[in-house]
Order: structure tokens, then C-alpha cells, then sequence
């Protein structure tokens, strides 16, 4: 995400916080943004894990192993 994005999320996040409402298209513009947003985070992060390798004490290494979906955290069985 380049950085014109990013600065527009701010700069509609301050002109929500101040009071000011935001029109429909801006609302629109906001969560289409912050979608963007999160699904780049979370690319990023994905890259991060899969580089990431756990070092034992005894020296070995091992590359973290993808989490198995096993339901929500905090949902009740």
C-alpha cells in the first residue's frame, strides 16, 4: 500500500474524530481503504512467519509450522 493511501486513511480518521460527519462516498472510500489496509497487513505478517525459524537450545532449527484452523480463539465448544 503506498503511502497516499495510508495518509488519506488518517486524514479521514481525523475528520471523523473531530466532529465532522462523514459523507457516504467518504464512509464508502474509509472501509474500501481500510480493507486494502488490513489485507496488506496481514500479507506482510504471512511473509514475516514464513521466514521465521525457531532456533532450540540444543541448537536445531525449525521453520514455524502453520497454525491448523481449529476455530475462533474465546468460541466456546
Amino acid at each position: 500500500m503506498d503511502q497516499k493511501k495510508i495518509d488519506r486513511i488518517n486524514e479521514l480518521a481525523r475528520k471523523a474524530k473531530s466532529g465532522v460527519p462523514l459523507t457516504e462516498e467518504e464512509l464508502t472510500e474509509r472501509a474500501l481503504l481500510r480493507n486494502e489496509y488490513l489485507e496488506a497487513y496481514r500479507a506482510s505478517l504471512t511473509g514475516i512467519l514464513d521466514h521465521t525459524v525457531i532456533v532450540r537450545p540444543d541448537g536445531t532449527r525449525e521453520r514455524l509450522q502453520p497454525k491448523r484452523a481449529e476455530g475462533k480463539p474465546g468460541e466456546g465448544k
